[in-house]
């Protein structure tokens, strides 16, 4: 595919966030410029010039559209610093050395992703969330090959409610309600991934064979359309409004987990989050009462919030999200809240 990479000089008024009060803080030792390298991560690079990483678009002398869809970034480009802003500046050491725009030939799926793919690849695809209406929509087995209780890969299911354009398929059960921890609303349920099936024959049931199985398949499975996997390589950002939620759950069932670890939010599209956003992490330290010890008297005092940690938002829902633990010095905990940085 060709891609035109352009060293653009563009105004604060055309970055992806208008400027904040606090300015942006360059790492120690942060190099003039560095080579990008097969393996790296967005997240990675901007750890080596900027102290906060998830501020890299803010210096980045591009455009709204380029900064959200960065297939620009690839091994054997330089990425150089400009002190003066400061600014980061996209190029290629071409003839003298001197960086200018420049046409060339790459492959996509060669494109540096935001960060470590293989930590979250699994729920990229797979349906993770479900409401009700995403309930109420979805197909369901009626049958099993020689009516047996359970079937496995290479069996053949028959479902109805299977839409004539849709071919793949994946199958799942509805598990544990995923709800804020404080207003108990109900944001959706959370979806045991069984497996996934191809449409033999379409009508009324259709014929599916199953082509992976993660778990037992039966009579009453539900199925929804498989998505397209996401081509994860948005640059980090904060969001442009005031976001603020709950982590609401651990990925794993598990009661708190740490750096690389995934958590569900309880923030979604309607919200206002997207996939990149990079959110905050604090903790509630609660209220201490303090007793003057000569005149009695008692006062209670709510001590402030923990910030401890940074979540990137890989994969969005209406009302939940999905992130990775890009940063903590604590371990995350459900309960925990989540806001723009």
């Amino acid at each position: 595919m060709i891609r035109i990479i352009f060293s653009l000089v563009i105004g604060v008024a055309a970055l992806v966030q208008p400027a904040l009060a606090a300015p942006v803080e360059l790492a120690a030792n942060a190099p003039d410029s560095y080579v990008v390298r097969k393996g790296d991560t967005l997240w990675d690079i901007s750890g080596k010039f900027l102290r906060r990483p998830w501020r890299w678009p803010e210096v980045w002398q591009m455009n709204r559209e380029q900064i959200r869809n960065p297939h620009l970034i690839y091994p054997g480009q330089i990425i150089v610093l400009d002190r003066s802003g400061p600014y980061l500046r996209l190029g290629r050491r071409i003839g003298d050395g001197k960086l200018k725009p420049q046409v060339y030939t790459d492959a996509t799926e060669q494109a540096i992703p935001s960060i470590p793919q293989n930590e979250i690849a699994p729920f990229l695809t797979h349906p993770l969330v479900v409401d009700e209406k995403r309930l109420a929509q979805s197909a369901t087995i009626v049958a099993t090959q020689e009516n047996r209780l359970y079937t496995g890969q290479g069996d053949t299911v028959f479902a109805k409610d299977v839409t004539p354009s849709v071919d793949t398929w994946h199958i799942y059960r509805p598990a544990r309600v995923l709800e804020d921890p404080l207003t108990k609303e109900v944001l959706g349920y959370e979806a045991v991934h069984l497996g996934t099936a191809d449409v033999t024959q379409h009508g009324t049931p259709a014929a599916l064979e199953i082509s992976m199985a993660r778990q037992e398949i039966g009579t009453g499975s539900l199925m929804l359309p498989a998505d397209r996997p996401e081509l994860l390589s948005y640059v980090p950002h904060a969001p442009s409004t005031d976001v603020e939620g709950r982590v609401i759950a651990i990925y794993g069932g598990v009661s708190e987990t740490g750096r690389q670890g995934v958590i569900t939010l309880g923030v979604g599209e309607r919200e206002g989050v997207e996939v990149g956003h990079v959110l905050a992490l604090y903790r509630y330290r609660g209220e201490v009462e303090y007793k003057d010890e000569e005149s009695g008297r008692k006062e209670k005092f709510e001590l402030p919030e923990h910030r401890y940690g940074l979540v990137f938002v890989f994969r969005v829902f209406d009302r939940v999200s999905y992130g990775l633990v890009v940063d903590a010095t604590a371990s995350v905990k459900v309960s925990d809240t989540v806001r723009t940085p």
